[in-house]
């Protein structure tokens, strides 16, 4: 099944958010050829210009090389398909636009204390602060947590079903209807010509497994040294007994599940398909959550203050290791 565009974008922030996932293996190459090349000038505040009848997006001023390759891919894509005889319009979303979870972590306090004595862990706020568009969350008026994700560009627009057939074959090649899961996944038309062009020529499936598998050996060495770090767990020790005192349940004390422990175990156990909810019942249980997130928050102080500079240095993901 073809990816349509808005998922293909998403997927891009969730790249440079998430710059260790696994969804992120497969290409080969540091990209830093195509680094120099971004199809577009450079201007303090960005922009958009064509270049041989393609929309291309200018690079602020001051952009880091993993948000000025989804530039270059973005660009590539758009001028790739302009060649094809459709129009891309590019975009590039930040990681800040795609999600709030920076603001609620507790890796900076100053932040999470102010955010979570609004919102508590975000669960609600949506709910309870319908025309907020700040609330964990929020979609309004086309944008979410303030910032918009992907506009409406009408690239689509009014294609029949064999036109818009012939769009996504173009954008993403045709996808093999056998072999395994990776090879009907693998990126094909102009999205893997992007994003060659960002990051160098694709692997080859088995070097694609080989990377993954080093990647999560590495994690794995990262997650055992942060666990095991005395430090870490003596904090992490004091940060369950903190939170079993304010009637806190504690899953685990493993430093590496710890720093967003209460926030996932509140989400996991929620029902899987539970109703929408009114104003005046959101507020209620955002009252409870922002409770609980305070409470999470200063027992967690001293633990996150040592624990995100030491997995900054050895970055893991993973709720333990």
């Amino acid at each position: 099944m073809d990816m349509p565009k808005i998922a293909l974008r998403n997927s891009l922030v969730a790249a440079v958010a998430v710059a260790v996932l696994p969804l992120l293996s497969g290409c080969g190459g540091s990209g830093d050829s195509a680094g120099s090349d971004a199809g577009s000038g450079s201007t303090a505040g960005g922009g958009t210009k064509t270049v041989d009848g393609a929309a291309q997006l200018t690079v602020p001023d001051g952009t880091d090389d993993a948000t000025k390759k989804m530039y270059i891919e973005e660009n590539a894509i758009a001028a790739c398909m302009k060649k094809q005889g459709f129009t891309y319009t590019p975009h590039v979303a930040t990681p800040q636009a795609a999600g709030s979870f920076d603001s609620v972590d507790g890796q900076d306090y100053a932040l999470a204390k102010k955010t979570r004595q609004k919102y508590g862990f975000g669960t609600y706020a949506a709910a309870a602060y319908p025309d907020d568009p700040n609330a964990p969350g929020a979609n309004t008026k086309g944008k979410q947590n303030g910032k918009v994700i992907t506009p409406d560009d009408g690239d689509e627009k009014g294609f029949t079903a064999a036109q818009q057939k012939s769009y996504d074959e173009a954008l993403n090649g045709i996808r093999p209807t056998t072999g395994t899961k990776t090879e009907r996944e693998q990126l094909g038309g102009c999205t893997a010509e992007g994003r060659a062009k960002a990051y160098g020529p694709e692997l080859s499936i088995e070097d694609q497994k080989k990377e993954q598998a080093d990647k999560e050996d590495k994690n794995r060495a990262n997650g055992l040294e942060l666990n095991g770090d005395p430090q870490l767990v003596q904090l992490a020790q004091e940060y369950a007994d903190c939170l079993k005192a304010q009637g806190i349940a504690v899953s685990t004390t493993q430093p590496t599940g710890m720093f967003d422990m209460v926030r996932i175990d509140l989400t996991e156990a929620l029902p899987e398909n539970r109703p929408a909810l009114t104003q005046a019942e959101a507020m209620p249980l955002l009252t409870k959550d922002i409770a609980i997130a305070m409470k999470d928050l200063e027992c967690g102080k001293k633990f996150r203050a040592a624990y995100f500079p030491k997995e900054k240095a050895h970055p893991y993901w993973g709720a333990g290791a």
